[in-house]
């Protein structure tokens, strides 16, 4: 079996509880949000899961770069764009066809693109 990463990317606005940001209402938020822990669920019972989470609105970010004598630390995310990592999965599947076959289920679920590659392996 082979892990992949599936992760999701969205807007800043994407984590507004209280509009439902780029899903266009709380509720359509909230349906999304339960559509896609019933998927969550498919995942662990039928073996695929192995991890995954939603992270929280990229300006909580952080980036420390310690490559100098003393960490730099700076507030934000590591890349100034319109579109961040709000989610991911990792997830074993026997091959690619499979892992990119559950990405489409993730994709209806969550109701985002979802990009699918997998881990080097040793």
């Amino acid at each position: 079996m082979t892990q992949f990463l599936m992760s999701v990317h969205g807007s800043e606005a994407d984590h507004d509880m209280e509009t439902g940001g780029g899903y266009g209402s709380r509720e359509a938020m909230i349906a999304a949000m339960e559509e896609t822990e019933r998927y969550n669920q498919k995942l662990r019972d039928e073996g695929y899961w192995v991890f995954a989470g939603g992270l929280k609105a990229p300006s909580t970010a952080s980036v420390v770069d310690g490559q100098g004598g003393s960490p730099v630390v700076t507030d934000g995310p590591y890349l100034e764009s319109k579109e961040h990592l709000g989610g991911f999965w990792i997830i074993e599947a026997p091959d690619s066809a499979t892992a990119l076959a559950l990405a489409a289920e993730a994709s209806k679920a969550c109701q985002g693109k979802v990009e699918v590659r997998p881990f080097e392996s040793e």
